[in-house]
């Protein structure tokens, strides 16, 4: 029968404080226990040659249902001693080093297992290095150090002094061994903690940044509908409500945002192209100009025919351009708008767009960017590698350009800096965004 048990899957315990904290309980219970085993063997033959038979059992047993007790304290509390289990621990080694001279002959005190009580102090000693107040472990550690200069009483020859004296440096030199074993460990335990919190926050943040950008523009064109308006406004605004239905449901599902699935609409421009590598501009640039009838949009495309781009940034150029263009129309109070493709760098691979309204124009400095534009807009194209500029004065409209830029020269992906974002601050393409949740 396959043992199921997760007592023994040291390797499988989960790298957090409580994981590690556990680990060092089959870590205290294995070196207590494994004393106990080097023990018993000797414990006939000590009890046999001892001057105080009764004496040297006594402590035997005492010292064997300790490590013991202690073991089976740390399993199942899951967790190594506290402060005080070890200071009883440390007390009843120091008294078995204590009253092993009057249980043990002279000649039995080094070199076996007949003299269990230096063994004994020292298991102590490394599993007691978890013991979280410094004064404590160091307190107990001279105790037990004095406690040994008693146990070897004046009895030892010169030739045992070397030996001796090592013993004592063993002590010192495991405890600091074992003192610092417990808390780098618990150090990474906690970087570790630290650094899951830090990545669920960073998550967390992530998914609602990309809530937002995926629902934006959905939420103003329904604010949108809301309102009184033409037929031919309200057209445009049911055309693009429907576009932004199925990217919300896309995205509701699980999915990129990109469309239903169902093979209908703008849905199924990026399914078809999700298998290859790009997107073709011009009929992308087409597409979202052409949900936008009711302004008088020119475009002028043709400079780039047949140029492509990576679907990511497909997808991101379009709900911003789309993004713009809906600000256009509640905002700009602009007669034309002009989206131009640059041919300047079309051969090689590299294109510019520019969106331009004859509307009211802005101050750029005297308001804030809200969620459209600092996401929607300069955010998520700057994410996909692609320059962003806006220049406007009041009264004489606003020009936004979307730049490629390959080879070194292109922006690395990433959020925009804040100081490109206050420089994007205008009521032209802004004021929408702040406006929607």
């Amino acid at each position: 029968m396959r043992i199921r048990s997760g007592l023994w899957r040291v390797a499988e315990l989960p790298t957090t404080r409580a994981g590690v904290e556990r680990a060092f309980s089959y870590f205290t219970a294995g070196v207590r226990l494994g004393t106990v085993a080097q023990m018993v063997p000797a414990v006939q033959l000590g009890a046999a040659r001892s001057p105080h038979e009764a004496g040297y059992l006594a402590c035997w047993g005492a010292a064997a249902l300790a490590a013991v007790a202690v073991s089976v304290v740390t399993l199942v509390r899951r967790r190594p001693p506290g402060t005080v289990v070890s200071v009883l621990d440390f007390g009843l080694a120091c008294a078995l080093l204590v009253l092993g001279p009057l249980v043990l002959a002279p000649w039995d005190r080094f070199g076996t297992w007949t003299a269990f009580q230096p063994g004994y102090a020292l298991s102590v000693i490394i599993t007691a290095g978890g013991v979280r107040g410094l004064g404590v472990w160091a307190g107990s550690l001279l105790a037990v150090s004095v406690c040994y200069v008693v146990y070897l009483g004046g009895d030892v020859g010169s030739e045992m002094t070397s030996t001796a004296v090592g013993n004592v440096m063993t002590y010192v030199v495991y405890a600091l061994v074992a003192r610092m074993f417990f808390g780098y460990t618990r150090r990474i335990a906690r970087d570790a903690d630290a650094s899951r919190a830090r990545a669920a926050e960073l998550a967390r943040r992530e998914e609602e940044r990309r809530a937002q950008v995926m629902m934006h523009n959905g939420v103003a064109v329904m604010r949108l509908l809301t309102e009184q308006g033409d037929d031919v406004s309200r057209a445009g605004l049911v055309g693009q409500a429907e576009v932004e239905l199925r990217r919300m449901r896309s995205y509701l599902r699980g999915g990129d945002g990109h469309g239903d699935g169902d093979g209908h609409g703008d849905g199924d421009a990026y399914a078809s192209d999700a298998e290859g590598p790009s997107v073709g501009l011009v009929p992308m640039v087409r597409r979202v100009c052409d949900r936008f009838a009711d302004l008088n949009v020119v475009a002028s495309l043709d400079l780039c025919t047949g140029v492509r781009i990576p679907a990511a940034q497909a997808e991101a150029l379009e709900r911003a351009l789309g993004s713009l263009l809906l600000n256009v129309r509640v905002h700009a109070r602009a007669h034309e708008v002009v989206v131009h493709l640059d041919d300047q760098e079309c051969e090689r691979g590299g294109w510019t767009l520019t969106v331009h309204d004859d509307g009211v124009g802005f101050e750029p400095a005297s308001v804030t960017a809200g969620v459209g534009l600092r996401e929607v807009v300069v955010g998520e194209l700057r994410r996909r590698g692609l320059g962003v500029g806006i220049v406007s004065a009041v009264g004489e409209g606003t020009t936004v350009t979307v730049r490629s830029r390959p080879g070194p020269e292109a922006d690395p992906p990433g959020p925009a800096r804040p100081t490109v974002r206050a420089a994007f601050a205008h009521p032209t393409v802004g004021a929408a965004f702040a406006d929607a949740p």
